[in-house]
C-alpha cells in the first residue's frame, strides 16, 4: 500500500462539453512527479452516472471521445504510479432519473441525498434493488478490461430503506416493515450481500485485487464491516465537516484492527467539489504528518477539471507535503502503536440510533482531545479488544456495563488494571446501580445543573476553587472509596421565579457529596466530563481528568513538554528494533463560520521527552535528518530534548535485542 496517494474526483455533468479534451500524458505525469504522488485513484464512473471509457455495462460520458481511464492508467504506470479505480456505487444520477423506483426511500417515501428532482444533487440507490446487477456488471467490466490496482466503491453502507422492493421482501419473509429492527436487519443483509457479490465478481477475474467500500466513516465497534474491505481509507477532511479531532480518533481505532489503512484529507479549503479552493501548504504538511504519526499512509483529495488538465497549483501544494513524507517512509512501515490507555469508544458500545449522525460523538471526541492535549499514549478500542494490553481503560460518560463487559473488566481488575469512568459509565445496562466496584454507590441524577466541583488538591493552572460543571451529574456516596473532591450545589436551579445574574446560580458552599472518588479499581468522576469538554472546552475539566489519569499512571510510558495543541505518538518497528517518537505541533484557527484552517506553523523549542522502555537504547537520532540526539537512560527511562520542532519531527530510538 503506497504512502503518497491522491484521490482524483471527476464528477462531471453531461451539460459540459469537451470532456478530457486537454488531457496530456506528459502534463499528467509531470504533475504526479511535482506532487511526489505514488498512487492515484482514477475514475471509471462518477456520481452523475457516466463512464469515462468505452463501456458495454454503462454509457460513456456524452462529452468524452476517447478512453480517458485507459490513458490515465497507462500514463501513471509508465512512471511507476499505481492506479486504483473509482466506481460510484450508491449514486448514479443518470440511472436515478430512468429508474426512480430503485432509489432508497424513507418511511415518508422521500429520497436522499436530495428529496426531489427539482433540486440540484444526487439520489441514493437501494442495493437491494435491480440496480445491484447493473453495478456488478460495471465492476466486472473494469476488473476485466483495465489494469486497475484496486477498486474503490463510494457512497455505500448499511441503510434503512422503505422502498417497495425492501417492503415486499420483508413481508414475503413474514416480517413487519413497521418494525424498525426488521428494517435494520434487512439493511445489514443487503449491505453484506452487496460486498460479497463485489468480492466474488472481482476475485473471479483478478484474485487478490484490493477493494474498499467507502461510507465516509469507519464505524468503531463494527469489525465485521471493516473486514469487508481489504484495507481501510479513513475519509477525514478537517475543513470538510470532519474537523481536526476526527482523524486521530478514527486512526487510533483503525490501527488496532491489524489492517493497512490510510488517512484521506483534501487539498480543498472546504470540501469535495470545490474548484479553485486551496489549503495553505502548511495544512497539508501537518495533515500528512498526522497520518504517518498514527501508523497510516496518506491520501489527498483533488478534483480534475472537466477538460482533463491537471492543476499545477494543486500538485505544487501536494508536493510540499509529499516531498516530506517520501523522506520519512522508512520509519513508518510495519509499525505498531504503543499505548498505556485504552478509550472504550461510546460509538463501539452504544447503538447508532442513540448517537445521532455525528462522525465523532461528543464523549469520544472530548476524550481524544483531552488525551492528545495531555500527551497520553492511547488506543481507541471496542469490545473485541484485549484489555490486558493496557494499564488504564477509560469508560467515557455513557458506557453501560452488560455481562460481557463486566467479565472483561473484572478480569482486567484482577490483573491490576485500572478504570477511569465518568458520568453514567459503569452502571449496569438498563439499571441505575454500578455493575463494577468503583468505591461508590449511585443515589440519583443530581437535581442541580449546572453545579460545582471542588477538588481536594489544587489544579495546576487554576488553583483551588469551586469549578462550574455544566454537564449532567450523578449524586453518589462512598462505599470503599476515597473522595478526591466534592460537589457543591448551587442555591437553586435557574427558573422564572428564582434566578441569579446572567447565566446560572452561584455555588452555595453546601457539600453535595463526593464528586470524584478513587478505589482499588480506579477512579470515578460523577459528571459527563468528556461530552462537556467537547462542547464547552473548559480548562478545569481537562485538568481534573488529567489529574486522575496521572494518579492511575504513575509509570506512564511517555512524558512530554509539548504545548496543548501538540501531538505525540510512539510507534514501534519491531523488525527494525527501534521506536519512533512522533512530535507534531500546529494550531488550527477558525475562519468563517465553521472552517478551521492551519496557516502559520510556529516552531516549538526544547521539547523534553521521557520514555520508559523495556529495552536498552543504543542510539537516538532525528529522522529523516539523521542527526544524533544526546540522551541518557537510567532505570529504564530514556530522556532527551528536541531542540526545535517545526510541524513534525521524528525521533528514532534504536534498541538492543
Amino acid at each position: 500500500m503506497r504512502f503518497r496517494q491522491v484521490h482524483l474526483d471527476f464528477h462531471t455533468s453531461e451539460a459540459i462539453p469537451g470532456i478530457g479534451s486537454h488531457f496530456d500524458k506528459k502534463q499528467f505525469q509531470d504533475m504526479l512527479k511535482t506532487g511526489y504522488v505514488d498512487s492515484i485513484t482514477v475514475f471509471s464512473k462518477c456520481h452523475h452516472g457516466w463512464s469515462y471509457h468505452p463501456t458495454q455495462a454503462n454509457i460513456m460520458h456524452p462529452g468524452l471521445s476517447f478512453d480517458l481511464l485507459k490513458a490515465m492508467i497507462e500514463a501513471a504506470h509508465e512512471i511507476g504510479v499505481k492506479t486504483p479505480v473509482y466506481i460510484s456505487a450508491g449514486l448514479d444520477e443518470k440511472t436515478a432519473v430512468q429508474h426512480p423506483e430503485w432509489l432508497i426511500r424513507s418511511k415518508e417515501d422521500r429520497t436522499n441525498w436530495v428529496g426531489d428532482f427539482l433540486s440540484p444533487g444526487y439520489h441514493q440507490f437501494c442495493l437491494n434493488s435491480p440496480y445491484l446487477d447493473l453495478l456488478i456488471a460495471q465492476v466486472e467490466e473494469v476488473a476485466a478490461n483495465y489494469d486497475a490496482d484496486g477498486i474503490f466503491l463510494d457512497i455505500v453502507g448499511v441503510r434503512e430503506c422503505y422502498c417497495h422492493t425492501c417492503i415486499a421482501q420483508i413481508r414475503k419473509e413474514g416480517g413487519d416493515p413497521r418494525n424498525i429492527e426488521t428494517v435494520r436487519s434487512l439493511g445489514e443483509r443487503t449491505y453484506a450481500n452487496y460486498t460479497n457479490r463485489v468480492k466474488q465478481a472481482i476475485e473471479a477475474i483478478k484474485p487478490g485485487m484490493p477493494i474498499f467500500h467507502n461510507g465516509g466513516h469507519i464505524r468503531r465497534g463494527r469489525r465485521d464491516l471493516a473486514h469487508m474491505n481489504t484495507h481501510l481509507e479513513l475519509e477525514s477532511l478537517p475543513t470538510g465537516g470532519w474537523g481536526y479531532d476526527h482523524f486521530p480518533l478514527s486512526a487510533r481505532y483503525a490501527q488496532t484492527l491489524g489492517m493497512d489503512f490510510l488517512g484521506m484529507t483534501g487539498k480543498f479549503h472546504t470540501t469535495w467539489g470545490e474548484f479553485g479552493g486551496y489549503k495553505h501548504p502548511n495544512a497539508l504538511r501537518y495533515e500528512a504528518a498526522l497520518s504517518i504519526a498514527n501508523g497510516a499512509r496518506c491520501s489527498i483529495g483533488d478534483q480534475l477539471h472537466p477538460a482533463g488538465l491537471m492543476d499545477t497549483a494543486t500538485y505544487e501544494l501536494i508536493g510540499a507535503a509529499y516531498r516530506e513524507v517520501a523522506e520519512k517512509e522508512a520509519w513508518c512501515v510495519n509499525v505498531r502503536n504503543i499505548a498505556d490507555v485504552a478509550l472504550l469508544s461510546v460509538e463501539a458500545v452504544v447503538p447508532p440510533e442513540e448517537l445521532g449522525d455525528a462522525k465523532t460523538g461528543d464523549a469520544d471526541a472530548g476524550a481524544v482531545r483531552m488525551l492528545l492535549e495531555g500527551n497520553i499514549l492511547f488506543d481507541v478500542i471496542d469490545m473485541n479488544a484485549d484489555f490486558s494490553s493496557y494499564k488504564v481503560v477509560i469508560l467515557p460518560d455513557a458506557i453501560p456495563v452488560d455481562d460481557a463487559l463486566k467479565r472483561k473488566l473484572d478480569s482486567f481488575f484482577e490483573q491490576g488494571g485500572k478504570v477511569l469512568a465518568t458520568g453514567r459509565s459503569g452502571l449496569a445496562k438498563g439499571g441505575d446501580s454500578f455493575a463494577i466496584d468503583l468505591g461508590v454507590r449511585r443515589l440519583s441524577d443530581n437535581p442541580y445543573q449546572p453545579d460545582y466541583y471542588r477538588p481536594t488538591e489544587a489544579l495546576p493552572a487554576l488553583g483551588s476553587a469551586a469549578f462550574i460543571m455544566y454537564g449532567r451529574g450523578q449524586r453518589i456516596e462512598l462505599t470503599n472509596g476515597t473522595a478526591l473532591g466534592f460537589r457543591e450545589d448551587p442555591y437553586f436551579n435557574r427558573e422564572a421565579f428564582a434566578f441569579c445574574s446572567h447565566q446560572h446560580t452561584p455555588n452555595s458552599a453546601r457539600n453535595g457529596g463526593p464528586g470524584m472518588a478513587e478505589s482499588a479499581n480506579g477512579i470515578y468522576i460523577a459528571w459527563d466530563m468528556f461530552t462537556d469538554y467537547a462542547t464547552k472546552g473548559s480548562l478545569a475539566l481537562k485538568e481534573i481528568v488529567l489529574y486522575a489519569l496521572h494518579r492511575l499512571l504513575p509509570s506512564a510510558t511517555m512524558r512530554a513538554s509539548l504545548p496543548a495543541q501538540g501531538i505525540a505518538t510512539l510507534q514501534e518497528q519491531p523488525e527494525e528494533r527501534r521506536y519512533v517518537n512522533h512530535l507534531l505541533y500546529a494550531s488550527p484557527v477558525r475562519r468563517g463560520a465553521k472552517v478551521e484552517v492551519i496557516e502559520d506553523i510556529l516552531p516549538v523549542h526544547d521539547v523534553n521527552v521521557e520514555l520508559r522502555l523495556p529495552h536498552s537504547v543504543r542510539q537516538v537520532y532525528l529522522a529523516p535528518q539523521m542527526t544524533p540526539l544526546p540522551f541518557e537512560q537510567t532505570d529504564g527511562t530514556v530522556r532527551y530534548t528536541v531542540p526545535k520542532l517545526e510541524c513534525h519531527q521524528m525521533i528514532v530510538l534504536d534498541y538492543e535485542t
